[in-house]
């Protein structure tokens, strides 16, 4: 019912900045919500892993590796989040994916998970 699409992905030099969006996509006339949302990223042989978090209630955590750097954020008018990257390292290489906990419905809810198709996002040294 829910469909998630990143964009903002690309080529930069290493110390370069990027943002990344996540837009969420529903049919006509279906009720959603979030719950918590997500960055992953998976770089060639290495498991996907969380990259930055935010919940229902605003708060956000992110990898130790991006801390400082990597900012998440959301616009609900826009049904869109968002992934500030700054000082972009070549480890910071890999495809990033957009994660989503919807709950659908009004009367009868069903709550389930989203995964966007990912964007590359490459760092050159």
């Amino acid at each position: 019912q829910v469909q998630l699409v990143e964009s903002g992905g690309g080529l930069v030099q290493a110390g370069g900045s990027l943002r990344l969006s996540c837009a969420a996509s529903v049919a006509s006339g279906i009720i959603f919500s979030f719950n918590a949302m997500g960055w992953y990223r998976q770089a060639p042989g290495k498991q996907r892993e969380l990259v930055a978090g935010i919940t229902r209630g605003g708060s956000t955590n992110y990898a130790d590796s991006v801390k400082g750097r990597f900012t998440i954020s959301r616009d609900n008018a826009k049904n869109t989040m968002y992934l500030q990257m700054n000082s972009l390292k070549p480890e910071d290489t890999a495809v990033y994916y957009c994660n989503a906990d919807v709950t659908t419905g009004t009367l009868s809810t069903r709550r389930s998970n989203y995964w966007g198709q990912g964007t590359q996002v490459t760092v050159s040294s």
